[in-house]
């Protein structure tokens, strides 16, 4: 996992309203308009989340037009699944006396 990026992933992944996004965002791209139409707050508020999840590497964003588009970035997750693997590692149970 990128070493500069940890703790900005874990950050960003703290955030329920963020984890929400990226679970929105697994189906396809989206727009920050189609987003924010999800929740109760407003387009700043959106844009703010947005921005955590791009430092963190979570999501990429393309320009279309007049539109921002944002994808979720898999290979990152895919980063984290394995971080959280190998750190759980093999059997490392504690033998009991």
């Amino acid at each position: 996992m990128r070493v500069m990026g940890f703790a900005e992933t874990f950050k960003a992944l703290s955030d329920p309203i963020r984890r929400e996004i990226l679970m929105m965002l697994r189906d396809g791209s989206m727009s920050a308009g189609e987003i924010g139409s999800h929740f109760d707050m407003t387009g700043a508020t959106i844009s703010y989340h947005l921005k955590i999840l791009k430092k963190a590497e979570l999501i990429f964003e393309k320009k279309e037009k007049n539109y921002i588009y944002y994808t979720l970035n898999t290979s990152v997750v895919e980063e984290i699944m394995l971080w959280l693997s190998e750190l759980k590692g093999g059997n490392h149970d504690v033998k009991e006396e």
